[in-house]
């Protein structure tokens, strides 16, 4: 991404897209019960909630009455049927783990099948978005936590914390290829999270043989544990590598939430929040819900003079909907070079 003179004034950047992920697939409802929702009325309740406080990209897993992560898709229907009825200009975006939570004790957290993943594409009512990993990659989740963060919940459970530092995730080639073809032939737009450059380089790689007709809607996710780490450096290297026609979101975990999601208020990008993400203020003396995070995102944005979009705002910025023809027609749309041509020599622009 090029930051020209202005890049920074609020007045030539969009406004502001906040992803919220309320459902926190890796806690216990016994960790925050004021903030996890169990029931179905509460979990249709809390994306209410969350787009009333000023989100519009719902990240979305689901609850069984046992409070554990769901793996049933019943239930991903039941909930998105739910929250269409109530907010129905909401970007719902599915999570495409399903549910990584470890179904018993002493058990590795892991994403699902890749059969069962690709069954999101048949989702009734249909989600807006899926997101997708790209390259089987280490997803230890807790790397970077500090005792503080995890102190008094599940997490502090020693099976529960192997549990979650084993994690990875599984998403090979030929996997990522017939998963974005089944979304895209079902009008679903793929969220890539990425951890790192070599990732969107894939991404790109795909898109330039024309098995990824799809705008570049991106989140960085910047959690460790073969992530990249959330630091300055790396933050500069990835947006540098993404293209101007790119939609980039940037995620982190902890306290590492908030000061990252200021950096993208002010560079023009967006931000994502939650209990999924982190559940403490800043100070670690409370607990902080979604709905808290969203509201101090909106206050903060706007001081520094950055609209926040509505959901119909959203919905344009995030391109849903928009699907593309040709892998010519894919890398113009997405700021990327185009393909070089036989015998073609030196740099390449589009005409």
């Amino acid at each position: 991404m090029n930051f020209t003179d202005g890049s920074l004034f609020p007045e030539n950047q969009d406004k502001l897209v906040i992803t919220c992920a309320p459902y926190g697939p890796e806690w216990m409802p016994a960790d925050f019960p004021e903030d996890i929702p169990v029931t179905m009325d509460e979990q249709i309740q809390k994306a209410v909630d969350c787009h009333n406080a000023g989100a519009t990209v719902l990240h979305l897993h689901v609850r069984e009455l046992d409070g554990k992560g769901s793996k049933r898709l019943s239930k991903f229907n039941e909930l998105i049927a739910g929250i269409r009825a109530r907010v129905p200009e909401l970007i719902i975006q599915v999570g495409g783990s399903i549910s990584f939570a470890p179904e018993g004790d002493g058990d590795t957290a892991k994403w699902l099948s890749d059969d069962t993943r690709h069954m999101l594409a048949e989702l009734q009512p249909t989600p807006d978005q899926v997101t997708i990993a790209i390259n089987s990659n280490q997803m230890n989740v807790v790397e970077q936590m500090t005792e503080a963060d995890i102190a008094g919940t599940s997490l502090a459970e020693p099976a529960m914390y192997r549990a979650y530092r084993e994690m990875t995730i599984p998403a090979g080639p030929e996997w990522v290829e017939e998963h974005i073809r089944r979304l895209s032939a079902a009008g679903i737009q793929t969220h890539f999270q990425l951890a790192n450059i070599p990732q969107l380089e894939t991404v790109e790689r795909m898109m330039r043989r024309g098995v990824c007709n799809v705008p570049l809607i991106l989140t960085w996710v910047a959690i460790g544990g073969g992530f990249d780490a959330p630091n300055l450096y790396n933050l500069a290297n990835f947006v540098r590598a993404v293209p101007d026609g790119a939609v980039l979101t940037l995620e982190t975990s902890m306290l590492n939430v908030l000061p990252l999601n200021m950096m993208a208020i002010a560079m023009g990008l967006h931000v994502r929040c939650g209990i999924e993400d982190n559940i403490w203020t800043q100070d670690r003396r409370q607990k902080m819900g979604t709905v808290k995070q969203i509201e101090q995102l909106v206050r903060i944005s706007r001081e520094f003079g950055r609209e926040v979009a509505d959901a119909n705002e959203a919905r344009r910025i995030y391109r849903i909907g928009e699907f593309y023809k040709s892998a010519d027609e894919t890398l113009a749309k997405n700021g990327f070079a185009p393909n070089r041509r036989h015998g073609q020599r030196g740099f390449l622009q589009h005409a």
